[in-house]
Formats: structure tokens, C-alpha cells, sequence
């Protein structure tokens, strides 16, 4: 397997994007290959990397059917309650919480 070629943020050429550039194009990368890399240099830590993918292989975005738009509203309402209290907590709750904000932090929530 051969490695991708590496470029520096900002620095990739016209034709590639990444799949929010993509989105916002409204296209998909539609079963194409990741053709290339994209880093950004972090201090400290490993280099943020993203993937980019050819502009004129992509496809358009599936229209959002009724059907799948209702199935996300369910979801979404499902993720904003709390498991704790059973109350709508006005947000999605945190998978790294596991609950609303006030039951996770009861002595800050009560101040």
C-alpha cells in the first residue's frame, strides 16, 4: 500500500477538499478513495489531520426524506433527556456525562 501524499494546512491543491468542505458544496465523497492528507501543526500534542478527497468524483448529497426527518427528530428528543431526572434538559446531553448538567454537578447546581 502506498503512503498518501502529505500537505500542509492551507497549502493542498484546487481539486481536494475535505468532507466539510464537501458539505458545504453540497456534495459526498460517494465511495471514493481518501487521496491525500492535510496536517496542521499543534504545539504539544500530534498534528491535526484531515482527509481530502477528489472534488469531481464526488456525488450529491441525498435529499432528506420525510421519513428520515422525522427519525432524526425522535433521536434528537431522545438524546435530550435525562436518564436521571427524566426532565428535558433543553440540550443533548454529553455522552461523557451520562446525564443533565445539574445531576452530574448537584453542589454547583444547587448554589
Amino acid at each position: 500500500m502506498s503512503a498518501l501524499p502529505v500537505y500542509r494546512w492551507r497549502l493542498a491543491p484546487e481539486g481536494l477538499a475535505t468532507f466539510r468542505q464537501l458539505r458545504a458544496m453540497g456534495l459526498r465523497p460517494g465511495g471514493s478513495p481518501v487521496v491525500a492528507q492535510l496536517e496542521r501543526a499543534r504545539r504539544r500534542r500530534e498534528p491535526l489531520v484531515a482527509y481530502l478527497y477528489r472534488v469531481d468524483t464526488a456525488k450529491p448529497v441525498r435529499p432528506m426524506t420525510p421519513a428520515k426527518r422525522a427519525a432524526l427528530e425522535r433521536a434528537n428528543a431522545a438524546r435530550r433527556v435525562c436518564p436521571e431526572c427524566g426532565r428535558d434538559a433543553g440540550y443533548r446531553i454529553p455522552a461523557s456525562l451520562g446525564m443533565c448538567t445539574p445531576c452530574a454537578y448537584p453542589d454547583t447546581a444547587a448554589a
